[in-house]
C-alpha cells in the first residue's frame, strides 16, 4: 500500500523546483509507485488561482488553496510534489501541519547564479524596474529555517540532487529502495570502496 507524501520545493525563482519535481516523479513512476500527483506553479495558477496576483496576501491565498489540493492527495496515499515559490515561512508552516508525511526541499541556488541563469528574463526585468513585486530582488523570500532537504541547485546536477531526495524518502520508508550495485550503495552510506 503506497503512503501519500508532499514533497514541498521552495526557492527563488529558476533555483530548479519544477525541474527537480519532474526528476523525481521520473523515478517514482520507475519505481512503480501507481499514485503521483504534480502541482506546480505555473500550472496552477493558470486554472486554480488565476484570479489572485501577487501581493503577499494573494501568494498566501496560492498556498493555502495548493495546501488543501496537497493535503487530500497525501491523506489518500499519493506521492504529491509542489513546486511552489512559497516566500513566506508561515504559510510553508501551515503546508506542514496540514499535509501527510511532509518534507520541504529547499532549492538553494546563490542569487548572483540565478541571475546568470533567467531562462525568462524576469530577473534582468526586475533589476531594471519592468517588473516590481519580484520575490528575491524587491519582495521578500523568507529561507527555510530547517529544511528537510537542501538541494544545492547551483553545484549539484539534477541527477545528484534527485538522488538525494529520492535516498531521504527511501530512509523515511515512504518508497522502495532502488536496486543499487553494492559499490553505489556504499557510496551511499559513505562507506570506503
Amino acid at each position: 500500500m503506497q503512503q501519500g507524501f508532499v514533497l514541498w520545493f521552495t526557492g527563488l525563482s529558476a533555483s530548479g523546483k519544477t525541474t527537480l519535481a519532474k526528476s523525481v516523479e521520473a523515478e517514482l513512476l520507475a519505481r512503480g509507485l501507481p499514485y503521483i500527483q504534480r502541482l506546480d506553479g505555473d500550472v496552477v495558477r493558470q486554472d486554480l488561482t488565476r484570479d489572485l496576483g501577487f501581493s503577499k496576501e494573494d501568494r498566501d491565498e496560492n498556498i493555502r488553496r495548493v495546501t488543501f489540493v496537497a493535503e487530500l492527495l497525501s491523506k489518500n496515499g499519493v506521492a504529491t510534489t509542489c513546486s511552489f515559490i512559497s516566500p513566506y515561512r508561515k504559510a510553508r508552516a501551515n503546508a506542514r501541519t496540514r499535509c501527510h508525511n511532509f518534507i520541504e526541499v529547499y532549492t538553494y541556488c546563490p542569487l548572483e547564479t540565478l541571475i546568470e541563469r533567467d531562462p525568462k528574463g524576469l530577473y534582468a526585468k526586475a533589476l531594471a524596474g519592468e517588473i516590481t513585486g519580484f520575490t528575491g530582488i524587491d519582495d521578500p523570500y523568507e529561507e527555510p529555517e530547517n529544511p528537510d532537504i537542501i538541494a544545492h541547485t547551483g553545484k549539484e546536477t539534477v541527477a545528484e540532487s534527485t538522488e538525494l531526495i529520492l535516498h531521504y524518502l527511501e530512509q523515511q520508508g515512504l518508497i522502495p529502495p532502488a536496486r543499487r550495485s553494492v559499490k553505489a550503495a556504499q557510496a551511499l552510506r559513505g562507506e570506503a570502496g
